[in-house]
């Protein structure tokens, strides 16, 4: 290792710190609006404002961001990006909604996100740079998936919050299928299909930002091991 790499990128892990803060704030908060418009298009007699929102594209995001602060500045710095993140996902998710989803909103966050954080710490050695950033955030997202959509719909969590009966009346899986299940389970696996979409997308970004990094602003990639 390049013994001047180490110091270089620890004078600028405050200000990483603080920049993935702020992208991270943007992205929460635009998510918590796009939330509140579901994506009206159609596909095969399949109305696709049932199952997602717009914000099932741009919350992925976040993923890229603990990603990259991870990658340059270690696990440490992006837990604190997380930790941020996490505070505004349960205040906006207060504002724009209610406390259950709150509730679900903020664990869903904070657990895939830090989950996320440890499979790229652990996997940062491999010899391929999209290795590390898709394990992570395809995990981090089945787990975001899960922990959201039971937590905020399932009857079994009633106790946070009152339940929404349209959510728990069986009906048709994706509103088409012979299969019935509750409404919910139809907009979580919808929701995580977009989910491991934007994951394999945002690969083409992640791999620009990061070379940038190395290019721009002399960073190395593991020069922050804690």
């Amino acid at each position: 290792m390049n013994p001047a790499a180490k110091p270089r990128n620890e004078a600028l892990t405050t200000k990483a710190v603080l920049a993935g803060i702020a992208a991270m704030a943007f992205i929460v908060t635009i998510s918590n609006v796009l939330v509140q418009y579901p994506v009206h298009v159609t596909i095969g007699g399949l109305n696709l404002a049932d199952l997602f929102t717009w914000a099932a594209f741009t919350y992925p995001v976040s993923f890229l961001v603990t990603d990259l602060v991870n990658r340059f500045f270690g696990p440490s710095a992006a837990r604190k990006v997380v930790y941020a993140g996490f505070a505004l996902a349960v205040a906006l998710s207060i504002y724009f909604a209610n406390f259950r989803i709150a509730v679900a909103s903020g664990s869903a966050f904070l657990v895939a996100q830090l989950l996320d954080v440890v499979v790229f710490d652990r996997l940062r050695r491999s010899p391929h740079w999209w290795v590390p950033p898709m394990t992570s955030s395809v995990i981090g997202s089945v787990v975001d998936t899960f922990v959201f959509f039971s937590l905020a719909f399932a009857a079994t969590f009633s106790f946070i919050g009152p339940n929404v009966p349209f959510a728990i009346e069986n009906a048709p899986l994706f509103g088409m299928l012979s299969i019935e299940a509750p409404r919910w389970m139809s907009w979580a696996l919808a929701d995580l299909g977009v989910k491991l979409l934007m994951a394999t997308v945002l690969l083409a970004p992640y791999g620009m930002l990061r070379t940038a990094l190395i290019r721009l602003l002399g960073l190395r990639e593991n020069a922050v091991a804690a």
